[in-house]
C-alpha cells in the first residue's frame, strides 16, 4: 500500500508548490521535449555507433568521455534550451541527481509512474523523459561486467570513470532521465 502512496505524494509535492500549467502549454512543451530528446538521442547514438565501428566498445567509452557532453551542449543552442542527462547510477559525475526535484522525478520514473512529464520550475518549464538501454549495443558498455562488457572496455571504464555506477543493466532497463530546461517566455 505505501509503495503506491509514495509516488502519488511525491507527484503532489512536485505540483503543489508551482502554478498549474494549462493543457495547451503542457502539450506544447511535452511535444517539444519529445522532439528534442528524440533528436539528441539519435545524434548521440549515431556517434556512439560510429565509435563502436571504428574501435570497438572501449573506443566508444573514450569517445563518450571526450565528446558526449559537448555534443549535447552544442544542441542546446540549436533548440534554445538546456539539455542534460541525469541518473542515480551515473557514469559521469556531472550527470548525478543534484536537486530534490530530480530525485523525486527519478523515483517516479523508476517505479514507472510516468512516461514523460513537464513541470514548472521557478519561472521556466522542465521536461523529463526516461532513458532506457534500448539496444543490445548499449550493454557493451552498460551491461553486466561479468557477461556483457569485455576486458578492454572494463579497463577503459575503470581508467576514465573510476566511480562508474552505470553498469549492470539489462535490455530496456531504465537507466537515466533526459532533462530539458526551457527558457521562460517573456
Amino acid at each position: 500500500m505505501t509503495n503506491k502512496i509514495l509516488p502519488i505524494l511525491l507527484l503532489f509535492f512536485c505540483f503543489a508548490c508551482s502554478p498549474k500549467l494549462d493543457k495547451e502549454t503542457y502539450k506544447k512543451y511535452q511535444n517539444s521535449g519529445q522532439e528534442i530528446t528524440t533528436n539528441v538521442q539519435a545524434v548521440l547514438l549515431s556517434n556512439v555507433g560510429k565509435a563502436i565501428q571504428t574501435g570497438g566498445p572501449e573506443y566508444a567509452v573514450e569517445f563518450c568521455n571526450l565528446e558526449a557532453s559537448s555534443i549535447v551542449d552544442s544542441l542546446n543552442g540549436v533548440y534554445d534550451c538546456e539539455i542534460s542527462r541525469v541518473s542515480a547510477k551515473n557514469r559521469n559525475p556531472k550527470n548525478a541527481l543534484n536537486s530534490e526535484q530530480e530525485k523525486q522525478m527519478w523515483q517516479l520514473f523508476a517505479e514507472e509512474q510516468l512516461a514523460d512529464t513537464v513541470l514548472q520550475s521557478g519561472h521556466g518549464l522542465v521536461y523529463y523523459k526516461p532513458i532506457r538501454t534500448g539496444m543490445p549495443a548499449c550493454l557493451k558498455c552498460h551491461g553486466s561486467t561479468e557477461t556483457n562488457i569485455n576486458a578492454a572496455t572494463k579497463q577503459k571504464l575503470e581508467e576514465l570513470y573510476p566511480n562508474d555506477l552505470a553498469t549492470g543493466y539489462k535490455l530496456n532497463d531504465f537507466r537515466g532521465l533526459w532533462k530539458v530546461e526551457f527558457k521562460p517566455e517573456m
